[in-house]
């Protein structure tokens, strides 16, 4: 299989998942099942490089795989784009960036070995949020230490998707002994000194099993993501790609799921012959249309432009218009649909649920409106704030 037949052999799973999404969000338990299926045709590889096993997809390969997997199951397709960011972001920032910042050789090493367990089946989560702090890393509260050849890794993480289903986590952690506080990556590999709690009892998005992480673990040095301390900031400005819109395609593809749903429904409902009813799914076709263009020119750019600031400008754009549109189409399908699609069991009522979260996951809808308006005002909007972006 290659990086661009990955999109066909998704379609093909996803009436599947679909069939199995229900259940999995009634429960509130992680899509095993579905994680199998992706497992067993190599997708956990998506980003890995050929010479490592993987499928050497692009960012734009990336945003049409997870658009895909998300009309059959949004949370799916999410806990999948939290491990995509993470190998995305090990494959593809650039070995002559980190050489100039003094990368040692052994980083490199460490990346590719752990890229090719993810090719041969590895999953990756990403442990970032705080509670009381959310996504601003600058006021990430994990500590760590240095000692015995290693690091200590200590604090508690919030809305880690996939927890205790993933091999690793992406651990964001700062130096508690440092003149100034760095805060940089780490994978820290599943096992002792991590504790599950399961919290996780959400609106939408129901399925990731985004329960709280605690950490106490030691880990060797080479769990130091780049071999270098205080990455973490940089990295979230040059490339905002990994935390701001790599799951905006997520959010397309569950807005274009509630058409789908919708339109069967009205149709098996003769609601299809209204006027009003016609309206709705005409905007709301539209407005998938337009979402769907916004991120797939920003994942090309990132996959040709990367870093670049126009490309960033539209990485920020991708990100609200799909989270925004997302809600209001699900919400404007809903009420087309009425009250019966609003039982539970109804996938539409699921469906609306997951894209509610669209807007509500960082960066939020006015986190990425306020950056773009610094932008459109000839300021730096990732310095001309009275607070950190990060």
């Amino acid at each position: 299989m290659s990086a661009a037949s990955a999109r066909e052999v998704v379609r093909d799973l996803v009436p599947r998942i679909a069939a199995r999404a229900e259940h999995y969000d009634t429960e509130g338990a992680f899509p095993s099942e579905d994680f199998a299926d992706l497992r067993d045709r190599g997708l956990l590889g998506l980003m890995v490089p050929e010479e490592l096993g993987g499928l050497g997809a692009s960012f734009a390969d990336d945003a049409d795989v997870a658009s895909e997997l998300a009309t059959g199951a949004g949370a799916t397709a999410l806990i999948f784009n939290m491990h995509a960011s993470v190998t995305g972001a090990l494959a593809h920032t650039p070995d002559d960036l980190l050489e100039q910042l003094g990368a040692p050789e052994s980083c490199f090493d460490a990346r590719d070995r752990l890229l090719s367990e993810a090719a041969d089946g590895a999953l990756y989560a990403v442990a970032m949020s705080e509670r009381g702090t959310g996504s601003r890393l600058s006021r990430t509260t994990t500590g760590y230490r240095r000692g015995d050849g290693g690091f200590r890794i200590t604090g508690r993480k919030a809305f880690v998707s996939g927890a205790g289903h993933a091999d690793a986590y992406l651990v964001t952690a700062k130096d508690v002994d440092g003149a100034e506080p760095r805060v940089s990556y780490f994978l820290v590999p599943a096992g002792d000194g991590i504790r599950i709690d399961p919290t996780w009892d959400s609106l939408g998005m129901r399925a990731t099993g985004s329960h709280d992480v605690h950490f106490d673990v030691a880990v060797g040095p080479d769990a130091l993501l780049g071999g270098l301390e205080g990455l973490t900031l940089l990295v979230a400005q040059v490339m905002p790609q990994w935390l701001v819109a790599s799951y905006a395609a997520v959010y397309v593809g569950v807005a274009r799921s509630a058409l789908r749903i919708g339109s069967a429904h009205l149709r098996e409902r003769g609601l299809h012959e209204l006027p009003s009813v016609r309206s709705r799914m005409g905007r709301a076709d539209a407005a998938v249309a337009a979402a769907e263009t916004v991120v797939q020119e920003a994942a090309r750019r990132v996959a040709h432009q990367p870093g670049e600031p126009e490309t960033n400008r539209w990485v920020w754009r991708a990100k609200l218009v799909a989270g925004d549109i997302a809600a209001q189409v699900a919400s404007s399908v809903l009420e087309a649909a009425g009250a019966s699609a609003t039982r539970r069991g109804h996938p539409l009522e699921r469906i609306y649920r997951d894209a509610r979260c669209g807007a509500l996951q960082p960066a939020t809808s006015d986190v990425c409106a306020d950056w773009l308006g610094v932008a459109a005002l000839g300021g730096d909007p990732d310095h001309d704030t009275e607070a950190p972006r990060w």
